[in-house]
């Protein structure tokens, strides 16, 4: 393992840190519930769902977070304005967890947030997410609700490589597409950083931007592995564990390279993630004592899990 240079920045969203350098604190696991295709969603216009089954992914991700130390989150995504009230509503009430607030759809982000915010949850909140394709519209209503967390994805359409992540930070010379200046206009003060992940062989492209983004900004960085490997069909060839065992091992590539926050796809998976993300997370503590780096605190799987 290696030590950041730089100062590393920890942002406290709810009751969760995420961020610092590798070994001070767990990787914060991100689960995502009712998204499109999700078996427990009935009808995704009205927000009807099996509220049993939704209840018991979500308390097994609290009892897996309590079990292991990884502190979590919740990607909740919604298809229409009514739906995504009745999910953070729902979701709101079973867990003190922040909620990742997530559409394909503009309006129902901005519903989403609204909502949130008349209900006493914005402190809670991350916008999912702010690229470069994000419109003015939601940005306008990220400042005037007072939204303050926010995922930023960095897609590169002209460059794909890690550095090409670095350019949607940085911006253009004026600065006016730089992400970071967007979401500070906005009112955003606590941004991860999204490595943007395309397919399994990016994966890797993912992890260096992530080592990049902590060494030039020092702030909290990430990615969403776990569903390119859902999407990989021929991992099938391998055997009944083989996807299983990839996705988990997706994780670990991103912990390795100095990843603060996974998300890991549909919260049904979150037996699968757990076990591994929480040893990984271990040895690297471990590791990062010869770097005179300390846990901040004893709430880590290196205490818990052995």
């Amino acid at each position: 393992m290696f030590k950041f240079e730089n100062e590393q920045k920890i942002f406290h969203i709810g009751d969760v840190e995420v961020g610092g350098q590798p070994g001070e604190l767990p990787t914060v696991l991100i689960g995502t519930i009712f998204y499109h295709g999700d078996k427990i969603v009935e009808n995704e216009k009205t927000g009807a769902f099996d509220k049993q089954k939704a209840e018991e992914f979500i308390e097994k991700q609290s009892e897996l977070s309590e079990k292991t130390c990884n502190p979590v989150m919740l990607d909740v995504v919604g298809t229409s304005p009514e739906a995504i009230c009745k999910y953070i509503d729902f979701v709101a009430n079973l867990t003190d967890a922040p909620i990742l607030v997530d559409s394909s759809f503009m309006d129902v982000k901005i519903e989403g947030i609204k909502h949130a915010a008349e209900v006493g949850l914005l402190n809670r909140i991350v916008y999912n997410s702010i690229w470069y394709k994000t419109y003015e519209e939601e940005l306008t209503a990220i400042k005037e609700v007072g939204v303050k967390s926010a995922l930023l994805l960095t897609f590169n359409p002209s460059n794909a490589w890690p550095k090409g992540r670095l350019e949607m930070l940085y911006g253009k010379e004026s600065n006016d597409q730089s992400l970071l200046k967007i979401a500070e206009k906005t009112g955003v003060e606590n941004t991860l950083i999204d490595g943007a992940t395309f397919d399994v062989p990016s994966v890797g492209l993912v992890a260096e931007a992530a080592t990049l983004i902590k060494q030039e900004f020092g702030l909290p960085a990430g990615g969403a592995p776990c569903n390119a490997v859902l999407e990989w069909t021929r991992v099938k060839e391998y055997g009944k564990l083989a996807k299983k065992i990839c996705m988990a091992c997706s994780v670990t590539v991103l912990q390795r390279a100095g990843a603060d926050f996974i998300l890991y796809g549909p919260i049904k998976n979150a037996e699968i993630i757990f076990p591994a993300a929480a040893m990984t997370d271990a040895i690297i503590a471990y590791a990062m004592r010869k770097h005179k780096v300390k846990t901040r605190t004893r709430e880590h799987p290196l205490y818990k899990i052995f």
